[in-house]
Order: structure tokens, then sequence, then C-alpha cells
């Protein structure tokens, strides 16, 4: 994928007081639609020195800047390595997108060995994540008054990366991607309102009963991927994963 990084991302990557296994970029960047003014929003894995993991005052888990860096807004948060892999073993989609994102302003070799790990961190139980995710969306979307085009992005969003991963077992967040193989006709269009400055504009009650219609049918066809899928019933990556974490711990001490 082609991405511009701007420098001033590095730069914040590069000041965090623990060393980064890896630092990537989600939201509406990585979901294929950021408009000119979005928000950058950084996600990675943070290592904890052996002194702030084994004594009685433990370093912290997660570690939260919001800034303003010459003009760009971003927002970086990072989980230590112990408690990204307690996330990877559970059903949740944030940190596999996380992880796998393409859009990477640091990496390092172990987080190319953790990604390989994780593959065997995905199960079928994933669907409930974005199945959970989907429905809170909607009901956002609908609490809305008048509906708006972006709220409705999101939810297609979550629900096509799940219905993707049911059928592939792939990680993939970009609603475009996405879109190439889902062939809805009308993302294009939605995508297209929000990246002209239009995603504040109001969908008529007609558009919103023809969103409803499309939201009820992909939530079905989720429901229908997950119960044919193959994947796995449950994680198969513990072993491996506390490996990781002891060689990286040792190597940082």
């Amino acid at each position: 994928m082609r991405f511009e990084l701007p420098l001033q991302l590095i730069e914040v990557v590069a000041a965090q007081p623990y060393p980064l296994l890896f630092a990537t970029i989600s939201g509406a960047h990585l979901y294929g639609f950021p408009s000119a003014d979005s928000d950058y929003d950084l996600r990675g894995v943070h290592i904890l020195p052996l002194t702030e993991v084994i004594g009685l005052q433990i370093g912290p888990e997660t570690c939260e800047i919001s800034t303003n860096q010459a003009g760009i807004e971003l927002d970086l948060v990072t989980h230590d390595l112990k408690k990204f892999m307690g996330l990877l073993l559970k059903r949740n989609g944030y940190v596999l997108e996380q992880l796998y994102s393409p859009l990477i302003v640091h990496s390092t070799p172990e987080h190319e060995e953790l990604k390989a790990i994780a593959t065997h961190c995905i199960t079928r139980h994933h669907s409930h994540h974005y199945l959970g995710f989907a429905r809170s969306q909607w009901r956002l979307f609908m609490k809305d008054s008048p509906q708006r085009v972006k709220p409705l992005l999101y939810v297609f969003r979550v629900l096509l990366t799940g219905i993707y991963l049911m059928q592939t077992g792939k990680i993939e967040a970009n609603l475009r991607l996405l879109n190439e193989t889902l062939q809805l006709s009308y993302i294009p269009d939605l995508i297209a309102q929000k990246l002209s400055g239009l995603e504040q504009s109001v969908l008529t009650d007609a558009d919103v009963v023809f969103y409803q219609q499309e939201y009820e049918r992909l939530i079905q066809q989720l429901e229908s991927a997950s119960q044919a899928s193959t994947l796995s019933e449950n994680p198969t990556a513990a072993a491996d994963l506390s490996d990781l974490l002891v060689r990286v711990r040792l190597s940082t001490s």
C-alpha cells in the first residue's frame, strides 16, 4: 500500500520512554477513507524492562499520548508486550488489525515474528468481536439525528472485515480492498462522499431504510460465514507467545 509517512509520526514514536516492538497506523487511514484533516491514530507495543515487571512496582501496561505536531493531530496508544499478547489470545479484532496494519511507522524483527505466531491466534470466534462491534456502531448511527455518512462507513467496514476474516483467515481493515472482493455497489459512493468533505451530509429516510436492510443482510452473512468457517475453535499460540515474551524481556534487560 502506498503511503507517505509524515515525519512527525516517526519523531513521536522515537521519543517514547520504552523501546517499541512496533507502531502502526489505525483508524480512518487504515480503513481507506481518511479525510484531508483526519487525525492519525497510532497503535503499538512497548517493552517494559525486567526491573519494571518482576518487582513490586510494575511499569505501565498502557501508555497514551495525544499531541499536535506541526499541525498534525495524533494520538499514540501502546500496550506492554505481555498485555498485548494476552489480548491476542482473546477474541480481540482490534489488536489483530493493529498488528497486521500495513501502515508501519516502526518495526523490528520481533514484530515480524509476532505476526507469524499470531496467525495461530485467529479463530472463528473472532466473529463475535465484529458482530458485537457492528451492532454497537449501528445503534450509534441510528441514535444520530439526522443520520450521517461517516458512522455508516464504520458499520460496513466492521462487517466486511469480519466476513473476510471468516472466509479467508486473513485480517483486512481497508474498506476499499475489502469491497474488491465483496462488491457492494454503494461503498464507493459512500467513500467518495466522505473524501469530498460531505461526511456530514444527511441521509434520507429512504437511504436509511435501504442501509438498514443491508446492515441486517450483512449481519446474517457474517453469522453464516462464522458457522461455515474452517478456522480453529481456540488459539494455539500460547506457548510460542510465551517463548517470544521471555526472549524479548531478556534481550532488553
